[in-house]
C-alpha cells in the first residue's frame, strides 16, 4: 500500500503536475489523519469497555457485600432488641421487683455483658478507596450512598466504643469485685448450649452479692438500654442505606 502511494507521488512529480500533486498530498494527509482518529476512537472504545467491565465487577462485588451485610445487620438488630429487653428486666429488679429465678436473672445479665461489636462487610468499598479506584464508579448516587453508609458505620463504631467504656466502668469492674463469675459463666454456657435454663453453677442471690444496692451497676444497665437503643437505630438506618444501594446498583447494571 505504501509503495502504491509512493508510485503515484513519483508519477505526478515526474509529469510535473504540481497542482495535482499538492491536491493528492493534502488528500493523503487527510486520509492519514482520519486513520489516526479512527485508531484513537477504537482504542478509546476498548479502554472504555475495559473500564466498564471493571466497574461492573466492582458493582457486583459491592452488591454481594451489601446483601451479606443486610443479613448480619438483621441479626444484630434482633440481638440489640433482646439485649434492651434483658437490660430493662434487670432494671425492674433494681427498682424493687423480686427475683423469682436466679438462673433466669443470670442469663439476663450475661446477655448484656456478652454483647458483641458489629463489623460491616465493606471489603470491596475499602479496596476501591485504598487502590485509588473509587472514581471508576461512574454513578454519583451510588458513590454518595456508599460514603453515607460508611459515615453511619463510623458513628455506630463511636457508639460501641462509648458503651465499651461505660460497661468497663459501671458493669464489669464492680461486677468482678462482687459476683461469682465462675458460677455465672458455667451456668450461662450450659443454658446457651442446651437451650434451657439450667441449674449448673448453683446460681443464688449470693452469686451476685449486694448488686441491687450498687447504684453504679444500676446506672450501667440504664446506659445499656440507652446505648443499645442508639446502636439499634443506626443499624436500622444502615440497612435502609444497603437496600437503597442495591436498588441503585441493579439499575446501573441494567444499563
Amino acid at each position: 500500500m505504501i509503495r502504491f502511494f509512493r508510485k503515484i507521488r513519483f508519477n505526478l512529480l515526474e509529469q510535473n503536475k504540481t497542482g495535482k500533486y499538492l491536491k493528492y498530498a493534502i488528500g493523503e494527509i487527510v486520509l492519514v489523519v482520519i486513520g489516526i482518529l479512527i485508531a484513537i476512537s477504537i482504542n478509546n472504545w476498548n479502554e472504555a469497555r475495559k473500564t466498564r467491565d471493571k466497574e461492573v465487577t466492582y458493582l457486583n462485588n459491592i452488591k454481594s457485600d451489601l446483601q451479606i451485610s443486610i443479613l448480619e445487620i438483621n441479626e444484630f438488630i434482633s440481638e440489640r432488641k433482646s439485649q434492651i429487653n434483658f437490660a430493662n428486666t434487670i432494671m425492674e429488679h433494681f427498682n424493687g421487683k423480686p427475683v423469682a429465678d436466679w438462673n433466669i436473672f443470670n442469663k439476663s445479665i450475661l446477655e448484656v455483658y456478652t454483647w458483641q461489636r458489629f463489623f460491616l462487610r465493606d471489603n470491596t468499598f475499602q479496596e476501591l478507596i485504598n487502590s485509588g479506584n473509587y472514581a471508576i464508579i461512574s454513578n454519583d448516587s451510588i458513590k454518595n450512598e456508599l460514603l453515607n453508609l460508611e459515615l453511619l458505620y463510623k458513628k455506630l463504631k463511636d457508639n460501641e466504643n462509648h458503651f465499651r467504656y461505660d460497661a468497663e466502668v459501671t458493669l464489669y469492674e464492680p461486677g468482678f469485685e462482687t459476683h461469682d463469675i465462675n458460677s455465672m459463666s458455667k451456668n450461662y454456657a450450659f443454658q446457651v448450649s442446651n437451650g434451657i435454663i439450667g441449674e449448673l453453677g448453683n446460681i443464688t442471690k449470693e452469686t451476685y452479692g449486694n448488686i441491687f444496692e450498687d447504684r453504679k451497676q444500676k446506672n450501667g444497665f440504664a446506659l445499656a438500654v440507652l446505648e443499645f437503643s442508639g446502636m439499634k437505630e443506626k443499624m436500622i438506618k444502615m440497612k435502609e442505606k444497603c437496600d437503597r444501594l442495591i436498588s441503585l446498583i441493579d439499575i446501573e447494571l441494567a444499563k
